[in-house]
């Protein structure tokens, strides 16, 4: 891979999320991405400003609906593909309401960190990562938390654009994962022709956080190989 890769955390996350993984992955060119506007269009017209003209990209739960968005709006710019413990659906009424009382919070003064650390048992598996995960809520900020919770509510249905990605792509779940669980992957997997899904076992949804040797490893092999996508399914939109 030529390309440099981009790494897109989840909300509250801060690049901090991949330092672990960052570290193991040679002398490849590593960018980081934070989505950090109040839309979801926002965040992917940002980092078409930004980003060089073609790039692999990986993103995690927020990151990787950013991902899936921008793939699906500018698939010349994408290179490959990797999605980590995400969801291809379009919000449910019992997100909006959880991200409406979260956006009150802190209107009233609540931190990033203490909205983070209300989140903690879905986020890890592993609870001794749990004030690396705090800290990455300071490093975000109340303002950028407000803007990733904002753009949660402008989400959409990704799943109809994921049958056109046309580049190498890895699926990747964790089996503790409470946020993103494995059907919401196997369904992407499904959808992507030729998606390499793989499992973590033992790993939540900050899979990077938890197992970042697993995660650099499967990021690598993705990297690096030459796997071929399928032919997509009779009469599938190009």
């Amino acid at each position: 891979m030529s390309e440099p890769l981009v790494l897109l955390g989840g909300m509250g996350c801060s690049p901090g999320l991949w330092d672990g993984v960052r570290a193991r992955l040679g002398d490849r060119a590593v960018l980081d991405g934070v989505p950090d506007r109040p839309t979801l269009d926002g965040c992917v017209d940002a980092l078409l400003a930004t980003l060089p003209p073609r790039f692999a990209l990986a993103g995690l739960s927020l990151g990787g609906i950013v991902a899936m968005a921008l793939v699906r709006r500018a698939p010349h710019r994408v290179s490959r593909l990797a999605l980590l413990s995400t969801n291809a659906r379009a919000p449910v009424p019992e997100q909006y309401a959880a991200w409406t009382a979260q956006r009150a919070a802190i209107a009233a003064g609540a931190t990033a960190r203490e909205l983070q650390a209300d989140l903690l048992p879905v986020l890890l598996h592993d609870p001794s990562h749990a004030e690396r995960a705090l800290a990455m809520a300071d490093e975000v900020g109340e303002r950028v938390l407000d803007h990733q919770l904002a753009a949660q509510a402008t989400r959409v249905d990704e799943r109809p654009g994921l049958a056109r990605v046309r580049v190498p792509t890895l699926v990747l779940a964790a089996r503790e994962d409470r946020l993103c669980p494995l059907g919401r992957h196997e369904e992407i997997a499904a959808l992507v022709p030729g998606a390499d899904l793989r499992v973590l076992d033992g790993v939540g949804h900050l899979s990077p956080l938890e197992a970042p040797g697993r995660v650099a490893a499967a990021l690598v092999d993705w990297a690096s190989g030459e796997r071929l996508v399928r032919p997509a399914a009779p009469g599938t939109p190009p």
